[in-house]
């Protein structure tokens, strides 16, 4: 069954002007279209448009995308590089989260003072940075 880019827009939550865009950039290969022009796709497309979106809201960029699309066209055997390009960016995300971990922990540490202020159990930070003017 075919669907048209706004079917694709609703089915994936994705708005109709990123597939466009996804397709000007070459990540979605074969896409057909009808005798009007207008796109057609498959759920095959459905599933990779929400591969591609999946990637982005990683912050993975276009170019490692497109390079990864380029490498599947040319067959099974670029999976060895494939497979070492995602380990790569794998141990990005994993060093990234660990930064993310860190700051909710400096937001979560931050808000408690906070909190032993409100209460009056510490001094006001207000206080703490004017002594920590120059003398």
């Amino acid at each position: 069954m075919a669907f048209t880019i706004k079917e694709a827009s609703e089915r994936l939550g994705c708005p109709a002007h990123t597939i466009r865009y996804y397709e000007k950039e070459g990540l979605l290969p074969y896409i057909k279209r009808d005798q009007y022009g207008n796109r057609l796709f498959e759920q095959e497309h459905l599933d990779w448009i929400n591969l591609m979106t999946c990637f982005r809201a990683t912050g993975m960029k276009i170019s490692l995308m497109k390079q990864m699309v380029n490498l599947a066209l040319d067959g099974d055997s670029t999976i060895p590089e494939r497979k070492m390009i995602l380990n790569h960016y794998k141990e990005d995300l994993f060093r990234r989260q660990r930064e993310l971990a860190e700051a909710i922990d400096a937001v979560n540490n931050k808000l408690s003072i906070y909190e032993s202020i409100e209460k009056g159990e510490l001094q006001s930070e207000s206080n703490m940075l004017s002594q920590m003017e120059p003398r």
